[in-house]
């Protein structure tokens, strides 16, 4: 057939699968395979439509076929790249254009097609050795600096040992002076000899690169290879250079450039062996930021703030002289600077005074002219009100005094709201900020007091500053804090999707609402809502995987040297991202409740938990995002806001990851042998800090208290049972599981079944009557329950009934959904043991009498939560309910806001309150009903 006929019979398969239409495609390519049967492209679209429909077991067959045939053609391996990538198979990927490249050496583009294969892998050494072949073979000078960079990566890699690192960046330096051409002839190569010098701490070779004419110019137009610049001197010792080059840019070229200003004030005080040394470099940067301060006036801040931190660190030294000189600046930056938003943030590190000079600075902004007629002069009043709230003593922050700030701020935002009457709704109010303050102190007042009206009262009133200014997402972070904190999660999930987050916020943000997100949750009802909020958050880490490396590879198409690895670790923090983690964790508990418990889900669950549990981990939350006006001798807001007063953290997930891994294992007949038979993509690296020594089973009975730090005391409470449990059916589990030989010939049976094809690398043992699963051996003696599990749920009642005595809502929930998870992991670690035959077999039928008195109990007392809470929901009526909340929050010192409005919003707390109550109980008694 001619390549023009085969192309016309071809296209429909590449359309479909263009549009999504995978079942088309596979229809089409089985058309083609019937005329063509042998045809390599169209088994490998054929595999590539079948991941896309995720018939896993069905495109291993087809894709293994395609990569024994080991194919050269460009189309061909294309395909196979994107099928193998949806599998997981990145060494296949390295392997199948290895073996192209070595079938056609003289393809330049498979050469490269096997570097990035290694790059996206993060394989740096083959990647280093493929680089330095193609320089070899093609003589083109980038595969070079290819090489260099991949030599970096290697060295830079955590699992590299220390002297393999300094032999890397010797062999980069011999390659970088092997090169034909000088490196200055590019930015980015310049920068990696830098970077190769100043590790190998080659300071006669750096300093010529840097003296040069070029190497200056470089450094003038290149940020990063000026940053470089920057450490070498350091390193060096170099300060005095260092100043006399900032102070000229700043002098003589009007340069602005903060990191100029951080450069003198570096370098101003820079280790000296003479105390005089200093305080007469002081006095010089001084001049120098007045000067620059007097030219700029108003144009630029950059001189005032130098001033500032200047006057801080040489109080820090002890050569400044004048205790008034700091008050002075800071008056002088306010006039200056007072009516600009940034004000108080510029200010902040400077304001930490004591004595007579915290009292000079709070007379100063006492004394600053209250006036609403502009917006500037709004703004200005905003600062002082923030400064002096931040300066406030402790003994100054009482209930009473507060509430005084409180009724000032609230004055304050209905005064200025005139300002912005004619603004579009996309626009923020410039009174915003007042009602970011008042949101402060009505926590703050609930802190101080533990009142829940205040509480109240903050929802109603931020509620009112929203409706008056839509797109202001502080007041809606403060409001899913209070949110979260009586109880109405519904109302904070409203305001978190309004928020509208995107790409990376759902890492940095998605703890506003997911943290700890299995207290709020309906999922055992059917109601999916924050399980599909997990799902779309963990969206970002599938594009991060996807698209981060074709920014890599693209950066070393475009020798973009200094940004390739900015990229790799940002692939790397968002793919070991803490908080991916803990959602995971959220979003598996939330599963446990809402699916079927089966030996399906265990085992899928087990194996990814294991992945979680060897990887090294970032935090990359945002807590700082928070408009945090608390003063400063007071917890912050996000700490005044937690819930449950404890941040999770690495110990949190930690703790949660030992749990279930335990858990599973016990339950699953996957062991080590069977997992990696069975495993279909790549195991993942072992990034984790921890003892290789140990085994998992010791991990996963290790506990810290730094761990335990982050638990709440249901929690721990929780954690306890879940390893008295697991250490009391970890023997019987053992006995009563079947042997490797077994599982796998049950899973290659399976396979078999349901494609056609059997199962790769597994051979299916002759059955003699036992299946190969023989119990001679004597089980273990059945002992009785540790007390930990007997009286857990007896403790849970006696802690419920306590915390009905109490305000919080939030404490019910917490109590009745550990409860809950309690008796689902109960019910997953006797699954094994519900089979009579297995009962039988193993001879273990006194150790399931015991489960049963232990599973009568549970139900008990998880009935008695769900009547109870029940009973909570019925009392959120009309008069109990909202009008108690309403009459909370009328505290409100505001005439302006009507009483319709906070009624109104007093509704929607109270049915959300219900709404949420009602669900968890009818929650636990579908569970109870399903597994009792």
């Amino acid at each position: 057939m001619s390549s023009a006929a085969f192309e016309r019979q071809i296209r429909p398969v590449y359309d479909a699968l263009d549009s999504g239409s995978n079942k088309s495609a596979v229809v089409a390519c089985d058309k083609l395979l019937k005329k063509q049967p042998k045809n390599v492209l169209v088994k490998a679209l054929k595999a590539l439509a079948l991941v896309r429909q995720q018939k896993i077991e069905e495109s291993l067959a087809m894709c293994d076929e395609v990569l024994a045939m080991k194919p050269t053609e460009d189309a061909i391996l294309t395909a196979m790249m994107h099928v193998l990538r949806g599998l997981g198979r990145y060494n296949d990927v390295i392997g199948m254009f290895e073996e192209a490249f070595k079938r056609v050496p003289a393809n330049e583009d498979f050469g490269v097609q096997t570097f990035f294969a290694n790059i996206r892998a993060g394989n740096w050494k083959s990647a280093q050795q493929v680089a330095t072949k193609m320089h070899k073979q093609f003589q083109e000078e980038r595969y070079l600096y290819w090489s260099v960079i991949s030599a970096i990566l290697q060295a830079n890699d955590p699992s590299t040992p220390g002297t393999m690192r300094t032999i890397l960046y010797k062999l980069a330096h011999r390659l970088i002076d092997s090169s034909p051409t000088p490196s200055y002839l590019g930015a980015d190569r310049f920068y990696l000899h830098l970077l190769v010098v100043r590790e190998l701490k080659l300071f006669e070779e750096s300093d010529k690169l840097l003296n040069s004419e070029v190497g200056q110019k470089i450094c003038s137009i290149s940020l990063s290879c000026d940053e470089l610049r920057r450490k070498i001197w350091k390193e060096q010792g170099l300060s005095e250079n260092e100043l006399a080059r900032a102070s000229n840019l700043i002098k003589e070229k009007k340069d602005r450039n903060w990191l100029e200003f951080l450069a003198v004030l570096d370098s101003t005080f820079a280790q000296s062996s003479e105390g005089s040394d200093i305080a007469s470099k002081v006095q010089q940067s001084r001049e120098l930021f007045e000067t620059v301060a007097k030219e700029d006036g108003s144009k630029d801040r950059s001189g005032p703030l130098a001033l500032l931190e200047l006057e801080r660190r040489a109080k820090e030294s002890g050569v400044s002289s004048e205790p008034s000189r700091m008050n002075d600046l800071l008056e002088q930056y306010f006039e200056a600077v007072g009516d600009k938003a940034c004000c108080f943030e510029d200010l902040k590190p400077y304001t930490i005074l004591e004595g007579a000079q915290q009292e000079r600075w709070t007379a100063f902004l006492k004394n600053v002219p209250v006036s609403f007629a502009t917006k500037n002069e709004v703004q200005k009043v905003i600062n002082v009100d923030k400064l002096l709230r931040y300066g406030l003593a402790p003994s100054e922050v009482t209930v009473e005094a507060e509430k005084e700030l409180l009724n000032t701020y609230i004055q304050h935002y209905h005064e200025a709201l005139p300002l912005g009457a004619s603004l579009p709704s996309t626009e923020l109010q410039p009174a915003d900020d007042f009602a970011l303050l008042a949101g402060n102190t009505f926590v703050n007042l609930w802190h101080l007091s533990k009142d829940y009206r205040h509480l109240y009262s903050a929802a109603s009133f931020l509620e009112f500053a929203l409706s008056k200014s839509k797109q202001s997402f502080l007041t809606r972070m403060i409001l899913i804090r209070v949110y979260r904190l009586v109880g109405a999660s519904s109302l904070a999930l409203e305001h978190y999707r309004a928020l509208r987050i995107k790409q990376v916020q759902h890492d940095t943000l998605s703890h506003l609402i997911l943290s700890r997100a299995s207290t709020f949750s309906l999922a055992s009802t059917g109601d999916i809502t924050y399980s599909t909020e997990c799902i779309e958050s963990s969206h970002i880490y599938l594009n991060n995987s996807q698209e981060t490396p074709e920014f890599v590879t693209r950066a070393f198409n475009s020798e973009r040297y200094s940004q390739i690895p900015e990229f790799i670790n940002f692939e790397q923090r968002l793919e070991n991202s803490l908080q991916r983690d803990h959602v995971r964790i959220e979003h598996l508990r939330m599963r446990l409740a809402h699916e079927p418990i089966s030996s399906d889900l265990i085992d899928m669950e087990l194996i990814e938990l294991k992945f979680l549990f060897d990887k090294i981990h970032y935090d990359n939350r945002d807590f700082d995002i928070f408009p945090d006006y608390q003063p400063k001798d007071t917890q912050s807001f996000n700490q005044q806001t937690l819930l449950f007063g404890n941040s999770e953290g690495l110990g949190w997930l930690s703790i949660f990851l030992k749990v279930y891994i335990r858990a599973f294992q016990q339950a699953s007949d996957l062991d080590d042998t069977v997992e990696e038979k069975l495993l279909i993509g790549d195991r993942p690296k072992q990034t984790g800090d921890f003892d290789r020594s140990l085994s998992l089973r010791e991990r996963l009975v290790e506990r810290t208290e730094d761990e335990f730090s982050e638990l709440t005391d249901d929690e721990r409470k929780f954690e306890e049972f879940a390893a008295s449990l697991a250490d009391w059916l970890e023997p019987y589990h053992n006995h009563a599981r079947p042997p490797p030989s077994v599982v796998l010939a049950e899973a290659a049976k399976q396979t078999q079944l349901k494609t056609g094809h059997p199962l790769k690398g597994i051979e299916i043992p002759p059955s003699n009557g036992d299946n190969g699963h023989k119990k001679d051996e004597k089980p273990p003696a059945v002992t009785e329950a540790p007390e930990a599990v007997v009286k857990y749920f007896e403790g849970v009642k006696q802690r419920l009934e306590g915390a009905l005595k109490e305000d919080p809502l939030v404490d019910l929930l917490h109590i009745a959904t550990l409860a809950q998870e309690a008796f689902l992991l109960f019910t997953v670690e006797t699954t094994r043991f519900k089979s009579p035959s297995v009962v039988k077999i193993n001879k273990l039928g006194a150790l399931v009498a015991n489960f049963k008195t232990i599973r009568e109990e549970a139900v008990s007392v998880l009935k008695h939560i769900a009547a109870e809470l029940l009973a909570v929901a019925n009392a959120q009526e009309p008069v109990e309910g909202r009008q108690s909340v309403a009459i909370a929050s009328v505290s409100i010192p505001s005439a302006q806001i009507e009483a319709d409005f906070v009624n109104g919003v007093s509704k929607k707390i109270v049915d959300s309150r219900k709404k949420v109550m009602e669900g968890i109980s009818k929650g636990i008694s579908k569970i109870v009903s399903t597994y009792a």
